[in-house]
This record gives C-alpha cells, structure tokens and sequence, in this order.
C-alpha cells in the first residue's frame, strides 16, 4: 500500500503530460492502495491561497476545484497525524534540520507501513521509510 506525496499527486494532476513513470504508477496500482496523508491536502492549500494571494484567481479556483475533487475521491483514505504519529516525528526530528511537514508524512507513513511514493528520496533519507520514485522507474 502506498502513501502519495504532493509532489507525485501534483504532477498526475497534469493528465496526459504528466512523467510517464507517474502515469504508469497510477494506471497499475490499485486505487484502493492509495493514501493520502493529511499533509498533502494542507500543502496544496498553501499553494491555492499563495495563487490567490498573487492575484491569479483563476488558477487559484483551479486548484481549488481539484482539492475538492481529491479529497472527495480520496475521502476515506486520507490518512490523519494522530498521537502515535506524533510520537514517531518527535523521534525523527529530535536529532536535525529536516522539514517538519516531510517528517510529519514520514511517521505517518512508518506508524501505517506505507511505501511513500514521491520524487525526493533524500528528504527521507535515514527515516526508515519505504519509497518508490516513480519518476525514475
């Protein structure tokens, strides 16, 4: 089972022109297989009020329009941060400078035992973590 960063959920956004080793990716697994973590759904947020913040409301309404429809989709398999997951952050973070929200999706993805799939496999270096790069694969 597979946990699905943002950079990897973004990209399939893009249909048709999207990595071909991301279109693969999700034309073989099962959909059924394929988590969210609460983080992404935070993350593209960020993105659309950035956009928006710019003064491009057209493309901060797309993105806006896409999050509901990703999480309408993936609504039973978004995976929140709870107190177990917590407790794994705090041990990766105890110790350097990694990026809180990577760390946060890197407990969930460990407390859960999910391969996380996205395109920066060193920012889980050393974690533990399963990763799949479909970018490369």
């Amino acid at each position: 089972m597979f946990l699905i960063d943002t950079n990897v959920i973004s990209e399939a956004r893009k249909g048709a022109r999207a990595n071909l080793g991301v279109q693969q990716f999700f034309a073989e697994a099962d959909p059924d297989e394929l988590f969210l973590p609460v983080q992404v759904v935070g993350e593209i947020r960020r993105g659309a009020e950035r956009i928006r913040r710019r003064g491009d409301e057209l493309q901060a309404a797309a993105l806006d329009r896409w999050l509901s429809a990703l999480t309408g989709e993936y609504s039973h398999r978004i995976i929140s941060f709870d107190t177990e997951c917590a407790q794994v952050w705090g041990m990766l973070t105890a110790g350097g400078t990694q990026h809180a929200i990577d760390m946060q999706i890197a407990a969930v993805a460990l407390i859960y035992d999910l391969t996380l799939v996205t395109r920066n496999e060193a920012d889980f270096a050393g974690t533990g973590v399963k990763v799949c790069n479909p970018f490369v694969e």
